[in-house]
């Protein structure tokens, strides 16, 4: 039997999990695909959905990973997120969700084939803040990442809502913030505030009255919003109060409304199995965490024995981006760079990324492409124009007016202060002048015009030559202030 459906039977037709819709837009479909006979085993039904994808990806285009268009197109073509969640829920076997942290992490999860995913609030506190898993990170922080993420793929995405962010009004506008995010569902905790990882020391509950009232202001946000975002409703009591109450609470979240159930840090396979028994209408989701949690590491054989139906892993993908970047470091601190197994090539890394989608995309809107080129070159060449007219325009103006000041000293009259009969006056060793100077500003305007002294009065040659001096240098500062 096989429990993992890939998203290649997602994709070729699997009514569980419905074509996106850029490979509706890519394939030319216009319809769901029709449901899957009953008299077909699931191994091979998915064999006969990989061939037909096969067939579909050679006849078309792939749709690009980081489709993210009208929303509200979407919908009228293919199920909401949370619909497709419920339809997983509601298929056989047990489903794995590895936890992604941002865009990237959660188009590597959809490529590899999971049919979902979760967001975990440890990793993403991690990758975005850099801080540990005890409340520091916000809400707004943590609903702007859940929206890159849920953009980046078309599988649906459970996001950690941590503790909702305070009371039961908290809860309700979390609860509407992460469906406007694009998330298929939502983990809701009874943690106090501020809240810290479930596997870790020190974790406080909040009384049963409100645990229970967090659980139905989220049912009451989904009616008012008229979502149908999946209530994952999880409980720390197990740790902070006792296993039996984790149970009573369970079971009260049930009644509010919850659709999963999910307590966490369970130490035996005895804990699990008995939760697994309460409410058995209500799936269960396991916590799968890796690297010495204080779950046990189940295998998916033995998690679907004792009753799951979804599974997290909350920490592979950070724990091995983690370790792989350090190697990465010392490798290149000591002078190398890292082995060309330890990483993508840079091809595949385009691959990855959506380069040669884009590029197939790219392709299809050739002619609006070239005619956007001519526009773009057109304005191109009408600033040039604009530029080339303003510097003619600029040359001109410089030819018109003068660089800078023009000082003109004219003296029209020399002449001796001698008597009519020739005798010299006292002062007769003295040159008398009319010294007249004019100064014409870089604007073309005349700035000053005076009679240095006037006809009645005698200067020496090194008084006039001062006057000129003082005269030109204040009137060329004012002129070049203006």
């Amino acid at each position: 039997m096989n429990l993992q459906p890939s998203s290649t039977q997602r994709l070729a037709g699997d009514q569980s999990l419905p074509l996106s819709l850029p490979h509706r837009l890519a394939t030319g479909l216009r319809s769901p695909p029709p449901p899957r006979p009953s008299n077909i085993s699931f191994a091979s039904s998915s064999l006969l959905h990989q061939r037909s994808l096969s067939l579909l990806r050679r006849s078309s285009p792939p749709p690009l990973l980081a489709y993210s268009g009208d929303k509200d197109f979407a919908a009228a073509e293919s199920p909401s997120p949370a619909k497709a969640l419920r339809r997983l829920l509601k298929s056989p076997g047990i489903h794995q969700g590895p936890a992604c942290f941002d865009a990237l992490s959660a188009k590597l999860v959809e490529s590899a084939g999971f049919s979902f995913c979760f967001t975990s609030g440890f990793s993403i506190s991690a990758a975005r803040v850099g801080l540990p898993d005890t409340g520091l990170i916000s809400y707004g922080e943590m609903v702007e990442q859940g929206r890159l993420i849920t953009e980046a793929v078309s599988i649906p995405v459970i996001g950690d809502g941590d503790n909702g962010y305070g009371n039961a009004l908290n809860v309700k506008r979390t609860v509407k913030g992460y469906i406007r995010a694009g998330f298929a569902g939502i983990i809701l905790e009874d943690q106090v505030s501020p809240k810290a990882c479930g596997h870790t020391q020190g974790r406080k509950t909040v009384s049963r009255e409100e645990a229970v009232m967090r659980i139905k202001a989220a049912v009451d946000a989904r009616k008012e919003s008229g979502s149908d975002i999946v209530i994952v409703a999880r409980s720390d009591s197990c740790q902070a109060i006792s296993f039996d109450e984790s149970l009573w609470r369970s079971r009260a979240f049930a009644d509010a409304g919850a659709d999963v159930l999910f307590i966490d840090a369970l130490t035996s396979r005895e804990e699990m199995k008995a939760f697994c028994e309460i409410a058995p209408q209500v799936p269960k989701m396991a916590n799968m965490l890796e690297g010495g949690g204080k779950s046990p590491i189940l295998n998916l054989l033995e998690l679907e024995e004792i009753g799951y139906k979804i599974v997290a892993y909350p920490l592979s993908l950070l724990g091995v981006s983690i370790q792989a970047m350090k190697d990465a470091l010392v490798a290149i601190k000591g002078g190398r760079i890292p082995p060309p197994g330890s990483m993508p090539s840079f091809e595949e890394i385009k691959e990855i990324l959506g380069f040669n989608n884009y590029y197939e995309e790219e392709k299809r809107y050739a002619t609006s492409k070239s005619s956007s080129g001519q526009l773009s070159s057109q304005r191109v060449s009408n600033r040039v124009y604009d530029i080339e007219k303003r510097t003619q325009d600029n040359a001109e103006q410089r030819d018109r007016s003068p660089e800078g000041p023009v000082v003109e000293v004219i003296t029209p009259d020399v002449y001796n202060n001698s008597g009519a009969d020739g005798s010299r006056d006292p002062f007769s060793g003295i040159w008398a002048r009319t010294l007249r100077v004019k100064i014409t500003g870089k604007d073309g305007f005349e700035k000053l015009d005076v009679r240095i002294p006037d006809r009645q009065n005698n200067c020496s040659r090194d008084l006039l030559a001062d006057f000129v001096i003082v005269f030109s240098l204040v009137f060329i500062s004012l002129d070049c202030r203006d």
